[in-house]
Protein backbone atom coordinates (compact mmCIF):
# COMPACT_ATOMS: atom_id res chain seq x y z
CA UNK A 1 0.00 0.00 0.00
CA UNK A 2 1.33 3.44 -0.91
CA UNK A 3 3.38 5.05 1.83
CA UNK A 4 3.38 1.94 4.01
CA UNK A 5 7.06 2.21 4.82
CA UNK A 6 6.83 5.46 6.84
CA UNK A 7 4.51 4.21 9.64
CA UNK A 8 6.45 0.94 9.79
CA UNK A 9 9.81 2.74 9.87
CA UNK A 10 8.57 5.02 12.65
CA UNK A 11 7.72 2.01 14.80
CA UNK A 12 10.87 0.15 13.79
CA UNK A 13 13.20 2.89 15.04
CA UNK A 14 12.17 2.32 18.66
CA UNK A 15 11.71 -1.45 18.37
CA UNK A 16 15.18 -1.87 16.88
CA UNK A 17 16.67 0.51 19.46
CA UNK A 18 15.13 -1.53 22.28
CA UNK A 19 16.61 -4.78 20.94
CA UNK A 20 20.07 -3.22 20.62
CA UNK A 21 19.90 -1.69 24.11
CA UNK A 22 18.73 -4.92 25.76
CA UNK A 23 21.69 -6.70 24.13
CA UNK A 24 24.29 -4.16 25.26
CA UNK A 25 26.39 -4.88 28.36
CA UNK A 26 25.59 -2.54 31.23
CA UNK A 27 28.96 -0.76 31.03
CA UNK A 28 28.52 0.36 27.36
CA UNK A 29 27.09 3.71 28.36
CA UNK A 30 28.22 5.75 25.37
CA UNK A 31 26.83 3.29 22.81
CA UNK A 32 23.51 3.07 24.66
CA UNK A 33 23.22 6.86 24.81
CA UNK A 34 24.06 7.18 21.11
CA UNK A 35 21.44 4.58 20.15
CA UNK A 36 18.82 6.31 22.32
CA UNK A 37 19.39 9.77 20.90
CA UNK A 38 19.74 8.63 17.29
CA UNK A 39 16.49 6.64 17.49
CA UNK A 40 14.61 9.54 19.08
CA UNK A 41 15.95 12.00 16.50
CA UNK A 42 15.17 9.72 13.56
CA UNK A 43 11.67 9.12 14.89
CA UNK A 44 11.04 12.86 15.15
CA UNK A 45 12.22 13.32 11.55
CA UNK A 46 9.95 10.53 10.27
CA UNK A 47 6.94 11.90 12.15
CA UNK A 48 7.66 15.39 10.80
CA UNK A 49 7.78 13.98 7.26
CA UNK A 50 4.45 12.19 7.72
CA UNK A 51 2.87 15.28 9.27
CA UNK A 52 3.86 17.39 6.27
CA UNK A 53 2.54 14.71 3.92
CA UNK A 54 -0.80 14.45 5.76
CA UNK A 55 -1.13 18.24 5.62
CA UNK A 56 -0.73 18.01 1.84
CA UNK A 57 -3.31 15.25 1.58
CA UNK A 58 -0.98 12.26 1.13
CA UNK A 59 -1.84 8.82 2.47
CA UNK A 60 0.46 6.70 4.62
CA UNK A 61 -0.76 3.34 5.83
CA UNK A 62 -0.70 -0.43 5.77
CA UNK A 63 -3.44 -3.00 6.32
CA UNK A 64 -3.48 -6.79 6.34
CA UNK A 65 -5.74 -9.48 7.74
CA UNK A 66 -4.28 -10.69 11.02
CA UNK A 67 -7.22 -12.90 12.06
CA UNK A 68 -10.26 -13.98 10.05
CA UNK A 69 -12.29 -10.80 9.59
CA UNK A 70 -9.92 -8.70 11.74
CA UNK A 71 -7.28 -6.46 10.21
CA UNK A 72 -4.04 -4.97 11.57
CA UNK A 73 -4.07 -1.37 10.34
CA UNK A 74 -1.52 1.43 10.65
CA UNK A 75 -2.52 4.78 9.21
CA UNK A 76 -1.38 8.39 9.48
CA UNK A 77 -4.27 10.85 9.60
CA UNK A 78 -4.57 14.35 11.05
CA UNK A 79 -5.51 13.30 14.58
CA UNK A 80 -2.85 10.55 14.58
CA UNK A 81 -0.15 13.08 13.77
CA UNK A 82 -1.37 15.32 16.58
CA UNK A 83 -0.53 12.63 19.13
CA UNK A 84 2.47 11.24 17.24
CA UNK A 85 4.02 14.70 16.92
CA UNK A 86 3.65 15.37 20.64
CA UNK A 87 5.13 11.98 21.54
CA UNK A 88 8.08 12.21 19.14
CA UNK A 89 9.03 15.74 20.16
CA UNK A 90 8.74 15.28 23.92
CA UNK A 91 10.34 11.84 23.79
CA UNK A 92 13.53 13.33 22.41
CA UNK A 93 13.78 15.68 25.37
CA UNK A 94 12.70 13.01 27.85
CA UNK A 95 15.44 10.75 26.48
CA UNK A 96 18.08 13.46 26.93
CA UNK A 97 16.79 14.14 30.43
CA UNK A 98 16.74 10.45 31.35
CA UNK A 99 20.36 10.00 30.21
CA UNK A 100 21.44 12.76 32.60
CA UNK A 101 19.09 11.70 35.41
CA UNK A 102 20.20 8.05 35.45
CA UNK A 103 23.93 8.73 35.13
CA UNK A 104 25.78 6.33 37.40
CA UNK A 105 22.68 4.33 38.37
CA UNK A 106 22.37 0.54 37.89
CA UNK A 107 20.22 -1.34 35.35
CA UNK A 108 20.27 1.36 32.69
CA UNK A 109 20.13 -1.10 29.80
CA UNK A 110 16.94 -2.58 31.20
CA UNK A 111 15.49 0.88 31.79
CA UNK A 112 16.23 2.26 28.34
CA UNK A 113 15.22 -0.99 26.62
CA UNK A 114 11.73 -0.78 28.10
CA UNK A 115 11.80 2.99 27.58
CA UNK A 116 12.17 2.38 23.82
CA UNK A 117 9.43 -0.26 23.85
CA UNK A 118 7.21 2.29 25.54
CA UNK A 119 7.73 4.87 22.80
CA UNK A 120 7.07 2.21 20.16
CA UNK A 121 3.79 1.37 21.90
CA UNK A 122 2.81 5.03 22.05
CA UNK A 123 3.51 5.59 18.35
CA UNK A 124 1.59 2.40 17.59
CA UNK A 125 -1.40 3.79 19.50
CA UNK A 126 -1.14 7.06 17.57
CA UNK A 127 -0.93 5.32 14.17
CA UNK A 128 -3.47 2.53 14.84
CA UNK A 129 -6.13 2.51 12.14
CA UNK A 130 -8.81 0.51 13.97
CA UNK A 131 -9.77 -0.52 17.51
CA UNK A 132 -8.10 -3.94 17.24
CA UNK A 133 -4.71 -2.46 16.37
CA UNK A 134 -5.20 0.25 18.98
CA UNK A 135 -5.88 -2.38 21.65
CA UNK A 136 -2.73 -4.37 20.80
CA UNK A 137 -0.46 -1.36 21.29
CA UNK A 138 -2.50 -0.11 24.27
CA UNK A 139 -1.76 -3.32 26.17
CA UNK A 140 1.84 -3.33 24.95
CA UNK A 141 2.13 0.11 26.57
CA UNK A 142 0.87 -1.28 29.88
CA UNK A 143 3.42 -4.10 29.90
CA UNK A 144 6.36 -1.94 28.79
CA UNK A 145 5.74 0.80 31.38
CA UNK A 146 5.42 -1.54 34.37
CA UNK A 147 9.21 -2.23 34.56
CA UNK A 148 9.80 1.54 34.47
CA UNK A 149 7.43 2.19 37.37
CA UNK A 150 9.17 -0.48 39.52
CA UNK A 151 12.66 0.38 38.25
CA UNK A 152 14.11 1.26 41.66
CA UNK A 153 13.00 -2.09 43.10
CA UNK A 154 12.12 -0.71 46.55
CA UNK A 155 9.10 -2.08 48.44
CA UNK A 156 7.31 1.21 47.79
CA UNK A 157 8.06 1.00 44.06
CA UNK A 158 6.89 -2.62 43.90
CA UNK A 159 3.62 -1.72 45.67
CA UNK A 160 3.08 1.14 43.22
CA UNK A 161 3.80 -1.17 40.30
CA UNK A 162 1.35 -3.76 41.60
CA UNK A 163 -1.39 -1.14 41.87
CA UNK A 164 -0.52 0.20 38.42
CA UNK A 165 -0.72 -3.20 36.76
CA UNK A 166 -3.99 -4.13 38.51
CA UNK A 167 -5.66 -0.91 37.41
CA UNK A 168 -4.36 -0.90 33.85
CA UNK A 169 -4.87 -4.60 33.11
CA UNK A 170 -8.35 -4.35 34.61
CA UNK A 171 -9.06 -1.37 32.36
CA UNK A 172 -7.65 -3.30 29.42
CA UNK A 173 -10.02 -6.20 30.11
CA UNK A 174 -13.03 -3.85 30.12
CA UNK A 175 -11.79 -2.22 26.91
CA UNK A 176 -11.35 -5.63 25.25
CA UNK A 177 -14.92 -6.57 26.20
CA UNK A 178 -16.18 -3.39 24.54
CA UNK A 179 -14.08 -4.02 21.42
CA UNK A 180 -15.34 -7.60 21.09
CA UNK A 181 -18.99 -6.62 21.58
CA UNK A 182 -18.69 -3.81 19.04
CA UNK A 183 -17.07 -6.20 16.57
CA UNK A 184 -19.90 -8.69 17.03
CA UNK A 185 -22.46 -5.94 16.46
CA UNK A 186 -20.90 -3.88 13.68
CA UNK A 187 -17.85 -5.75 12.37
CA UNK A 188 -14.24 -4.56 12.15
CA UNK A 189 -14.55 -0.76 11.99
CA UNK A 190 -11.59 1.28 10.80
CA UNK A 191 -11.15 4.75 12.28
CA UNK A 192 -12.85 7.36 10.12
CA UNK A 193 -12.87 11.10 10.78
CA UNK A 194 -16.67 11.34 10.77
CA UNK A 195 -17.35 8.00 12.48
CA UNK A 196 -19.10 4.86 11.28
CA UNK A 197 -22.25 4.28 13.31
CA UNK A 198 -24.63 6.95 12.07
CA UNK A 199 -27.41 5.06 10.32
CA UNK A 200 -27.15 2.01 12.58
CA UNK A 201 -30.37 0.14 13.30
CA UNK A 202 -32.20 2.02 16.13
CA UNK A 203 -32.80 -1.33 17.79
CA UNK A 204 -29.06 -1.44 18.44
CA UNK A 205 -28.90 1.93 20.18
CA UNK A 206 -29.15 0.57 23.76
CA UNK A 207 -26.35 -1.90 23.04
CA UNK A 208 -24.23 0.84 21.45
CA UNK A 209 -24.73 3.03 24.53
CA UNK A 210 -23.58 0.17 26.76
CA UNK A 211 -20.57 -0.52 24.54
CA UNK A 212 -19.67 3.19 24.62
CA UNK A 213 -19.69 3.06 28.43
CA UNK A 214 -17.40 0.00 28.40
CA UNK A 215 -14.95 1.58 25.96
CA UNK A 216 -14.77 4.85 27.87
CA UNK A 217 -14.43 3.05 31.22
CA UNK A 218 -11.57 0.94 29.90
CA UNK A 219 -9.81 3.96 28.44
CA UNK A 220 -10.69 6.09 31.47
CA UNK A 221 -8.29 4.09 33.66
CA UNK A 222 -5.24 5.33 31.79
CA UNK A 223 -6.88 8.75 31.30
CA UNK A 224 -7.20 8.89 35.14
CA UNK A 225 -10.88 9.82 35.16
CA UNK A 226 -12.33 9.75 38.68
CA UNK A 227 -12.87 7.17 40.22
CA UNK A 228 -10.39 5.25 38.05
CA UNK A 229 -7.39 7.45 38.85
CA UNK A 230 -6.00 5.79 41.99
CA UNK A 231 -2.90 4.33 40.33
CA UNK A 232 -1.52 7.67 39.11
CA UNK A 233 -0.49 9.44 42.35
CA UNK A 234 0.91 6.17 43.71
CA UNK A 235 3.11 5.73 40.63
CA UNK A 236 5.00 8.92 41.55
CA UNK A 237 7.56 6.76 43.33
CA UNK A 238 9.04 6.13 39.86
CA UNK A 239 12.08 8.13 38.64
CA UNK A 240 11.34 11.62 37.30
CA UNK A 241 11.73 10.67 33.60
CA UNK A 242 9.11 7.96 34.11
CA UNK A 243 6.80 10.43 35.83
CA UNK A 244 7.18 12.75 32.86
CA UNK A 245 6.45 9.81 30.56
CA UNK A 246 3.31 8.77 32.50
CA UNK A 247 1.87 12.28 32.73
CA UNK A 248 2.90 14.12 29.60
CA UNK A 249 3.96 11.81 26.81
CA UNK A 250 2.45 8.34 26.92
CA UNK A 251 0.13 6.69 29.41
CA UNK A 252 -2.53 9.23 30.41
CA UNK A 253 -2.41 10.67 26.90
CA UNK A 254 -3.05 7.20 25.44
CA UNK A 255 -6.27 6.97 27.46
CA UNK A 256 -7.43 10.43 26.44
CA UNK A 257 -6.44 9.81 22.82
CA UNK A 258 -8.42 6.57 22.84
CA UNK A 259 -11.54 8.44 23.97
CA UNK A 260 -10.96 10.87 21.09
CA UNK A 261 -10.89 7.94 18.67
CA UNK A 262 -14.04 6.33 20.10
CA UNK A 263 -16.09 9.54 20.12
CA UNK A 264 -15.02 10.95 16.76
CA UNK A 265 -13.72 8.08 14.65
CA UNK A 266 -15.93 5.15 15.71
CA UNK A 267 -19.23 6.64 16.89
CA UNK A 268 -18.93 10.00 15.17
CA UNK A 269 -19.64 13.21 17.07
CA UNK A 270 -23.16 13.64 15.62
CA UNK A 271 -24.20 10.08 16.41
CA UNK A 272 -22.65 10.21 19.89
CA UNK A 273 -24.63 13.39 20.58
CA UNK A 274 -27.84 11.78 19.32
CA UNK A 275 -27.29 8.81 21.66
CA UNK A 276 -27.04 11.20 24.61
CA UNK A 277 -23.63 9.92 25.76
CA UNK A 278 -21.69 13.18 25.50
CA UNK A 279 -23.28 15.13 28.34
CA UNK A 280 -22.72 12.38 30.96
CA UNK A 281 -19.11 12.18 29.77
CA UNK A 282 -18.85 15.96 30.18
CA UNK A 283 -20.13 15.74 33.77
CA UNK A 284 -17.60 13.00 34.62
CA UNK A 285 -14.82 15.14 33.11
CA UNK A 286 -15.97 18.28 34.95
CA UNK A 287 -16.08 16.41 38.27
CA UNK A 288 -12.59 15.06 37.62
CA UNK A 289 -11.31 18.58 36.83
CA UNK A 290 -12.48 19.91 40.20
CA UNK A 291 -11.68 16.79 42.24
CA UNK A 292 -8.11 16.58 40.97
CA UNK A 293 -7.50 20.25 41.75
CA UNK A 294 -8.94 19.95 45.25
CA UNK A 295 -6.77 16.93 46.02
CA UNK A 296 -3.69 18.72 44.66
CA UNK A 297 -4.23 21.50 47.20
CA UNK A 298 -3.50 19.19 50.13
CA UNK A 299 -0.40 17.41 48.80
CA UNK A 300 2.87 18.33 50.49
CA UNK A 301 4.95 16.06 48.23
CA UNK A 302 5.77 18.00 45.06
CA UNK A 303 5.36 15.09 42.62
CA UNK A 304 2.05 14.02 44.19
CA UNK A 305 0.76 17.57 43.85
CA UNK A 306 1.72 17.47 40.18
CA UNK A 307 0.08 14.03 39.87
CA UNK A 308 -3.29 15.24 41.09
CA UNK A 309 -2.86 18.26 38.84
CA UNK A 310 -2.59 15.78 35.95
CA UNK A 311 -5.83 14.09 37.01
CA UNK A 312 -7.49 17.49 36.67
CA UNK A 313 -5.72 18.64 33.52
CA UNK A 314 -6.24 15.49 31.43
CA UNK A 315 -9.95 15.81 32.11
CA UNK A 316 -9.89 19.08 30.16
CA UNK A 317 -9.22 17.00 27.05
CA UNK A 318 -12.22 14.76 27.74
CA UNK A 319 -14.35 17.80 28.57
CA UNK A 320 -13.51 19.39 25.23
CA UNK A 321 -14.35 16.14 23.42
CA UNK A 322 -17.74 16.12 25.17
CA UNK A 323 -18.72 19.61 23.97
CA UNK A 324 -20.73 19.11 20.79
CA UNK A 325 -19.16 21.53 18.34
CA UNK A 326 -15.86 22.32 16.61
CA UNK A 327 -14.71 24.92 19.17
CA UNK A 328 -14.87 22.44 22.04
CA UNK A 329 -13.12 19.86 19.90
CA UNK A 330 -10.32 22.31 19.15
CA UNK A 331 -9.96 23.12 22.86
CA UNK A 332 -9.75 19.47 23.86
CA UNK A 333 -7.37 18.48 21.08
CA UNK A 334 -5.01 21.41 21.51
CA UNK A 335 -4.81 20.65 25.24
CA UNK A 336 -3.51 17.19 24.31
CA UNK A 337 -0.36 19.00 23.17
CA UNK A 338 -0.34 21.99 25.49
CA UNK A 339 -0.77 19.96 28.68
CA UNK A 340 2.04 17.63 27.58
CA UNK A 341 4.47 20.50 27.06
CA UNK A 342 3.62 22.17 30.37
CA UNK A 343 3.47 19.02 32.46
CA UNK A 344 6.74 17.57 31.15
CA UNK A 345 8.39 20.87 32.13
CA UNK A 346 7.03 20.64 35.67
CA UNK A 347 8.19 17.05 36.16
CA UNK A 348 11.63 17.79 34.72
CA UNK A 349 11.95 20.64 37.22
CA UNK A 350 10.73 18.47 40.11
CA UNK A 351 13.38 15.92 39.16
CA UNK A 352 16.04 18.64 39.12
CA UNK A 353 15.14 19.79 42.61
CA UNK A 354 15.27 16.21 43.87
CA UNK A 355 18.55 15.30 42.17
CA UNK A 356 20.43 18.55 42.82
CA UNK A 357 19.07 19.74 46.16
CA UNK A 358 17.55 16.58 47.63
CA UNK A 359 14.16 18.35 47.74
CA UNK A 360 10.91 16.37 47.44
CA UNK A 361 8.40 18.40 49.45
CA UNK A 362 6.82 21.74 48.68
CA UNK A 363 7.84 23.17 52.07
CA UNK A 364 11.50 22.39 51.29
CA UNK A 365 11.62 24.68 48.23
CA UNK A 366 12.19 27.95 50.10
CA UNK A 367 14.74 30.05 48.22
CA UNK A 368 15.37 27.49 45.47
CA UNK A 369 14.80 30.16 42.81
CA UNK A 370 18.11 32.00 43.33
CA UNK A 371 19.95 28.68 43.81
CA UNK A 372 18.52 27.14 40.60
CA UNK A 373 17.27 30.12 38.58
CA UNK A 374 16.75 28.52 35.16
CA UNK A 375 15.00 25.47 36.57
CA UNK A 376 12.82 27.67 38.76
CA UNK A 377 12.02 30.05 35.91
CA UNK A 378 10.97 27.07 33.77
CA UNK A 379 8.78 25.77 36.61
CA UNK A 380 7.21 29.22 37.06
CA UNK A 381 6.38 29.58 33.36
CA UNK A 382 4.79 26.11 33.22
CA UNK A 383 2.84 26.73 36.44
CA UNK A 384 1.50 30.03 35.09
CA UNK A 385 0.56 28.21 31.91
CA UNK A 386 -1.38 25.60 33.90
CA UNK A 387 -3.25 28.35 35.73
CA UNK A 388 -4.23 29.83 32.36
CA UNK A 389 -2.41 33.15 32.50
CA UNK A 390 -2.27 34.76 29.03
CA UNK A 391 -0.60 34.46 26.62
CA UNK A 392 0.72 31.04 27.68
CA UNK A 393 -0.36 27.62 26.38
CA UNK A 394 -2.94 26.93 29.09
CA UNK A 395 -4.77 30.18 28.40
CA UNK A 396 -5.33 29.15 24.77
CA UNK A 397 -6.89 25.87 25.94
CA UNK A 398 -9.24 27.46 28.45
CA UNK A 399 -10.24 30.20 26.02
CA UNK A 400 -11.22 27.64 23.38
CA UNK A 401 -13.02 25.42 25.89
CA UNK A 402 -14.99 28.39 27.19
CA UNK A 403 -16.00 29.41 23.67
CA UNK A 404 -16.90 25.79 22.90
CA UNK A 405 -19.10 25.52 26.00
CA UNK A 406 -21.04 28.65 25.04
CA UNK A 407 -21.42 27.49 21.43
CA UNK A 408 -22.74 24.12 22.66
CA UNK A 409 -25.24 25.78 25.06
CA UNK A 410 -23.41 24.19 28.01
CA UNK A 411 -22.78 27.38 29.96
CA UNK A 412 -22.38 25.40 33.20
CA UNK A 413 -18.88 24.52 31.98
CA UNK A 414 -17.73 28.16 32.36
CA UNK A 415 -17.92 28.14 36.21
CA UNK A 416 -16.05 24.80 36.16
CA UNK A 417 -13.23 26.38 34.14
CA UNK A 418 -13.11 29.45 36.39
CA UNK A 419 -13.11 27.40 39.59
CA UNK A 420 -10.44 25.12 38.18
CA UNK A 421 -8.22 28.09 37.33
CA UNK A 422 -8.68 29.46 40.84
CA UNK A 423 -7.72 26.10 42.35
CA UNK A 424 -4.74 25.85 39.97
CA UNK A 425 -3.57 29.21 41.30
CA UNK A 426 -4.06 28.11 44.90
CA UNK A 427 -1.80 25.06 44.56
CA UNK A 428 0.81 26.50 42.17
CA UNK A 429 1.32 30.07 43.39
CA UNK A 430 2.48 29.03 46.90
CA UNK A 431 5.22 27.00 45.22
CA UNK A 432 6.27 29.97 43.08
CA UNK A 433 6.26 32.17 46.19
CA UNK A 434 8.49 29.75 48.06
CA UNK A 435 10.89 29.54 45.14
CA UNK A 436 11.45 33.27 44.73
CA UNK A 437 10.37 35.10 47.89
CA UNK A 438 11.32 32.89 50.84
CA UNK A 439 14.83 33.13 52.38
CA UNK A 440 17.46 30.85 50.91
CA UNK A 441 17.95 27.61 52.79
CA UNK A 442 21.44 27.06 54.16
CA UNK A 443 21.63 23.25 54.21
CA UNK A 444 21.64 22.44 50.51
CA UNK A 445 24.56 20.76 48.79
CA UNK A 446 27.09 23.12 47.25
CA UNK A 447 26.91 23.71 43.51
CA UNK A 448 28.44 20.97 41.43
CA UNK A 449 31.64 21.48 39.51
CA UNK A 450 29.75 22.11 36.28
CA UNK A 451 31.04 25.53 35.32
CA UNK A 452 28.26 28.06 35.70
CA UNK A 453 25.38 25.61 35.29
CA UNK A 454 23.12 25.02 38.28
CA UNK A 455 22.82 21.28 37.58
CA UNK A 456 23.83 18.71 34.98
CA UNK A 457 23.36 20.15 31.47
CA UNK A 458 21.17 17.22 30.37
CA UNK A 459 18.87 17.93 33.32
CA UNK A 460 18.80 21.68 32.77
CA UNK A 461 18.23 22.27 29.07
CA UNK A 462 15.20 20.03 28.45
CA UNK A 463 12.92 21.93 30.89
CA UNK A 464 14.29 25.27 29.69
CA UNK A 465 13.41 24.35 26.10
CA UNK A 466 9.92 23.05 26.94
CA UNK A 467 9.26 26.18 29.02
CA UNK A 468 10.13 28.26 25.96
CA UNK A 469 7.67 26.10 23.98
CA UNK A 470 5.00 26.84 26.61
CA UNK A 471 5.39 30.53 25.77
CA UNK A 472 5.71 30.11 22.01
CA UNK A 473 2.64 27.92 21.45
CA UNK A 474 0.59 30.56 23.25
CA UNK A 475 2.10 33.66 21.69
CA UNK A 476 2.12 32.10 18.21
CA UNK A 477 -1.24 30.31 18.52
CA UNK A 478 -2.51 32.01 15.34
CA UNK A 479 0.53 30.93 13.29
CA UNK A 480 -0.15 28.49 10.40
CA UNK A 481 1.66 25.50 11.96
CA UNK A 482 0.87 26.02 15.64
CA UNK A 483 -0.80 23.25 17.68
CA UNK A 484 -3.98 25.34 17.61
CA UNK A 485 -3.90 25.53 13.80
CA UNK A 486 -3.44 21.75 13.55
CA UNK A 487 -6.30 21.16 16.00
CA UNK A 488 -8.45 23.44 13.79
CA UNK A 489 -7.55 21.27 10.81
CA UNK A 490 -8.49 18.07 12.68
CA UNK A 491 -11.82 19.54 13.86
CA UNK A 492 -12.65 20.71 10.35
CA UNK A 493 -12.18 17.19 8.98
CA UNK A 494 -14.21 15.68 11.82
CA UNK A 495 -17.23 17.93 11.32
CA UNK A 496 -17.13 18.25 7.52
CA UNK A 497 -17.06 14.90 5.67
Amino acid sequence: MSGAWLPLATLATSLLASLIIFALPEHRHSIRTTVNILAATLKLALVAAMTWGVFQGRFYGISYEMLPGVRFVLRADAVAMLFAGLSALLWLFTTLYAVGYLEGSPNRSRFFGFFSLCVASTLGIALAGNLFTFFLFYEMLTLSTYPLVVHRGTPKALRAGRQYIIYTLGGGAVLLLGVVLLYQLEGDLAFRETGHLMGSDPARYPALIGIFALLVAGLGVKAALVPLHGWLPTAMVAPAPVSALLHAVAVVKAGAFGIVRVVYDIYGIDFAASLGVLEPLAWVAAFTVIYGSLRALWQSDLKRRLAFSTVSQIAYIVLGISLFGPLGTVGGLVHLLHQGIMKVTLFFCAGNYAETLGVHRVDELDGAGPRMPLTSLAFTVAAFGMIGIPPLAGFVTKWMLGRGALAADMAWVIPVLLLSSLLNALYFLPIVYRLWFRPLRGDWPAERALGRLETHALLLWPPVFTAVLTVLVGVLAAAPFSPLAWADLVALRMYLP
